[in-house]
């Protein structure tokens, strides 16, 4: 008795539906080894030694399959729980929402989420929270405009930090080059009477960008006058924040031209205090803010202001704390410097006293011309 060959069984277009889509099912369909499934789907340092077809093979059967990871699973593997704590001084619309939609994108497509915890400037939460977190096993910190009084052993990645710590990359602005931008077009449009706003103490870019400030305005030649400093002190997120110090300013001299304010929030603040004691801007009073925030451009008067780069500067966090988790035994920066852009708006101009001299010198001018056109 002769037996027939028994024929190979038809591979299926694809896994019944009763049957997860999981890394064996895959090296199922396509023939393969877990390991080799695993490889091409985690791009691990192996990948690039499989062949090019055999990569593009699984990566197509992963879309087509719709395959989803199991994240617990590789988190147990790793001994991570992908998960990264961010801290910040305050929810804003401005600043952190222009960071975090960098630090967003960049660790989502790493596979990572993230929480979120807002101190308010208070000390005993700055040094809460990072405990905190680290109970809920985080992979690794974000700081933004927050300064750890104590080390942790996770990685650590801060924006506007300033601070040297062991384990901590600094991702920071130019504060001089930004001084020298504001300084210079003011000083160009005739101002000599300046307004300088120096921010709130707990937030570290406060004393750096103010020690910048008074440098490069003695490098200049920018006179910084006492009686025109100003200090917020206020925890707020909104114009609230720039518009008493301003106001009482107000009640005491109106001997300015122009203001540097601490922040574009803080700057929205002082237009509205300029103008409700019927001063324009920037025909009496020109601003000059910081950040450019998304809604800058879009005030009346737009607003002159320094740009950071924002979202490039919270993608480069988030891109720099994920290498730092994979390969933790690397050297890595302890700083990394962007630079800044001044933006110049609708609302700043020529000092009011320059404007008056620029038209004496017109009417001056006529006469002149007159008898330089009689003589023709």
């Amino acid at each position: 008795m002769t037996l027939k060959p028994e024929k190979p069984k038809e591979k299926p277009e694809k896994p019944t539906e009763n049957r997860p889509v999981n890394l064996k099912v895959m090296a199922e369909y396509l023939d393969l080894s877990p390991a080799t499934v695993s490889i091409v789907l985690n791009d691990a340092p192996g990948a690039k030694s499989i062949a090019p077809a055999t990569r593009e093979r699984v990566l197509a059967a992963a879309k087509k399959l719709d395959y989803r990871p199991n994240t617990i699973a590789r988190s147990l593997r790793m001994r991570q729980t992908l998960t990264i704590g961010v801290i910040v001084p305050e929810l804003s619309e401005g600043y952190f929402t222009m960071v975090m939609n960098g630090v967003e994108r960049t660790l989502m497509e790493a596979g990572y989420i993230y929480m979120v915890l807002c101190h308010q400037g208070r000390a005993d939460l700055i040094d809460e929270y990072p405990r905190l977190l680290i109970k809920r096993a985080v992979d690794g910190f974000i700081l933004v405009n927050t300064t750890l009084n104590e080390t942790v052993n996770q990685p650590v990645v801060s924006i506007s930090g300033h601070k040297r710590m062991k384990g901590v990359s600094n991702i920071v602005l130019d504060h001089d080059r930004s001084a020298a931008l504001a300084l210079k077009h003011l000083r160009d449009q005739g101002h000599k009477r300046i307004v300088f706003m120096k921010g709130q103490k707990h937030i570290p870019d406060s004393e750096t960008r103010w020690e910048s400030i008074l440098k490069m305005a003695k490098a200049m030649g920018v006179p910084v006058h006492p009686e025109l400093c100003v200090y917020l002190e206020a925890n707020s997120s909104s114009p609230e924040l720039g518009y008493p110090v301003i106001r009482d300013l107000l009640t005491k001299t109106r001997d300015f031209t122009a203001i540097f304010s601490f922040n574009d929030i803080a700057a929205i603040g002082a237009v509205r205090a300029l103008a409700d004691v019927g001063l324009s801007v920037p025909g009496d009073v020109s601003v000059v803010g910081f950040d450019d925030i998304a809604s800058a451009m879009y005030q009346t008067p737009s607003l002159t202001t320094i740009r950071q780069p924002l979202h490039k500067m919270g993608e480069a966090a988030a891109q720099l704390l994920v290498k730092r988790i994979a390969k933790p035994h690397e050297a890595y920066p302890e700083e990394m410097t962007f630079e800044p852009e001044l933006m110049v708006r609708e609302s700043s101009g020529a000092a009011k006293v320059a404007v008056a001299k620029a038209r004496s010198e017109v009417h001056e001018a006529k006469p002149a011309l007159k008898v330089a056109r009689a003589k023709r």
